[in-house]
């Protein structure tokens, strides 16, 4: 086993998929095998052409920050929770947004109309 195998050892890991981002979160051992994590972002640009690449950013965060990281954090994420409420409003800006909450359907091009039952096809599958 080389240096480069002991210093950065994969330990643990959990993914989180969330649209053209990716999460790594790794636990990895250093060479003396004392932990550290690993939060790791991958971003996925697609070309024109149709070609992509992926653009990837790390943070590396060690045992003597996690108290203080997890904190501020914690701090953080309750703070725009209970400014802005759990609803990712970013995804209103997409032209082909559309939420339906409580009857009433949002839209980019339109203003709240409420659904009713009977916008629904109604599909058999003994037919197809």
């Amino acid at each position: 086993m080389s240096d480069k195998d002991l210093i950065e050892k994969d330990i643990f890991s959990k993914v989180l998929r969330a649209g053209r981002r990716t999460y790594f979160f790794d636990v990895r051992a250093t060479k003396a095998d004392d932990y550290y994590i690993t939060i790791t972002e991958s971003k996925k640009f697609t070309e024109e052409d149709g070609s992509y690449h992926f653009k990837k950013h790390k943070i590396y965060l060690y045992k003597e920050d996690f108290a203080s990281f997890n904190e501020i954090l914690s701090e953080m994420t309750e703070y725009v929770i209970n400014h802005k409420g759990e609803e990712v409003i970013s995804e209103r800006h997409q032209k082909d947004f559309k939420k339906e909450f409580d009857g009433t359907e949002y839209s980019n091009s339109e203003e709240p109309t409420k659904t009713s039952s009977s916008s629904y096809t109604d599909i058999n599958f003994d037919d197809i």
